[in-house]
């Protein structure tokens, strides 16, 4: 039976088929929407002051423009849609918007992620929402079905228990888990509703995001950046971190060192049971039966090595010397990074699947490209679609 047998064609009477406005500069300008620059601008990663220099405005023109006191000139909208990569179109209002505040998203390493890389990141959740919802018109996604998240409110007082590790087993339970292993985390967070996606920001901007999720929006969202994707161990433990944010902290004022412990927690738990785990464990250090848990687990070798400490099965310095001998060894290439390329059920597909299953009743990629108001190019990264076009070189 299909795992995404829960999406389903929305009939085209209950479809809003409107898209943007297609006038000219004159009219756009009168639409224009201050928080589709910012955004666009976050996406770009450029400053007020390098985006005033490129199309001939002072900073506080920028700012002003951005705040909503004054509107740019018709003749700048066509130089800002090309220094900002996107269509003229972009700028108008009356389209969806999610408006995140960056301040609502948990990021993984907070405190090393520059305001402008969380805004970027932030600006990014927005558009993940923007297709989403676009999506959600024509095809019935999984429900959402997480503690304290009802209609994209998140609710207080539920029966998840405040304690990660009590959580992470009721959530087991609420989910119909059992105690074994779980083979697919992401398609797993995806049949629950939970839009999970590979951040396509690989640039030196987002290199300390790492990850980061929000529930303050319709659905809750959980992004991964590309390079946890090289280590599926440590990707499925980044995105159990980020599901007990959503499960610990959907009301919390993100930032707490000790929310991340907490998630931290959460996720050791939720990946392997204490129940469970701990006799399949050994008793000395045996690299050997750690890599047959690895396989058998999907978490690290690393994460068994903590999790033996933990439960007392290891002293410090016998867990210390552990790590310093796989240090060793994964340096003469054993426990190699396994991508999550070779392991379908770690890779996004829900928004991928929603539209391949609204491209059978009509859609195509520049309906949605038009409707949206973003180029080709995003809309295909945001779907997760890979350009197998070949790559010209040219030989001097």
């Amino acid at each position: 039976m299909n795992k995404f047998e829960q999406l389903r064609l929305v009939p085209d009477d209950e479809m809003d088929q409107r898209g943007p406005s297609s006038s000219g500069p004159g009219e756009i300008a009168s639409l224009f929407d201050p928080a589709r620059l910012r955004q666009a601008r976050y996406l770009a990663g450029i400053t007020k002051k390098d985006l005033a220099e490129a199309i001939g405005v002072t900073p506080a023109a920028v700012g002003q423009y951005e705040s909503g006191s004054s509107k740019p000139r018709p003749d700048l909208l066509p130089r800002l849609a090309a220094v900002l990569a996107v269509p003229i179109a972009f700028f108008t209002t009356g389209r969806p918007h999610a408006n995140l505040d960056a301040a609502a998203a948990h990021f993984r390493h907070l405190r090393a992620t520059r305001s402008y890389q969380r805004a970027k990141a932030v600006a990014f959740v927005e558009q993940l929402w923007e297709l989403t919802h676009a999506l959600e018109k024509r095809i019935r996604l999984p429900a959402v079905d997480l503690p304290g998240f009802a209609a994209g409110e998140v609710e207080t007082g539920t029966e998840i228990p405040d304690d990660p590790k009590e959580a992470a087993r009721a959530l087991r339970a609420r989910w119909g888990l059992g105690a074994g292993p779980i083979p697919h985390l992401i398609r797993l967070l995806e049949n629950r509703g939970i839009v999970t996606a590979l951040v396509p920001l690989a640039d030196d901007d987002v290199a300390t995001v790492d990850a980061f999720s929000t529930s303050r929006l319709p659905r809750p969202i959980v992004v991964i950046t590309r390079d946890r994707a090289d280590d599926v161990y440590w990707h499925r433990f980044t995105a159990a971190h980020e599901l007990g944010h959503l499960v610990l902290h959907g009301d919390a004022i993100p930032g707490d060192a000790r929310q991340e412990r907490e998630a931290d927690a959460f996720a050791a738990e939720f990946l392997t049971p204490h129940a469970s785990i701990v006799p399949s464990l050994p008793g000395r250090v045996d690299f050997a039966a750690l890599s047959e848990l690895q396989r058998i687990w999907g978490v690290s070798v690393k994460s068994l090595l903590y999790r033996c400490r933990e439960v007392g099965l290891f002293s410090d310095s016998t867990a210390t010397r552990a790590y310093q001998r796989l240090a060793i060894m994964r340096g003469r290439g054993a426990f190699r990074p396994e991508p999550i390329i070779g392991f379908p059920g770690e890779r996004p597909v829900l928004l991928s699947r929603a539209f391949e299953l609204a491209s059978e009743n009509g859609t195509s990629l520049l309906e949605l490209a038009n409707e949206l108001a973003w180029p080709l190019p995003r809309l295909r990264t945001l779907l997760g679609m890979e350009d197998t076009r070949p790559t010209l070189k040219l030989i001097r």
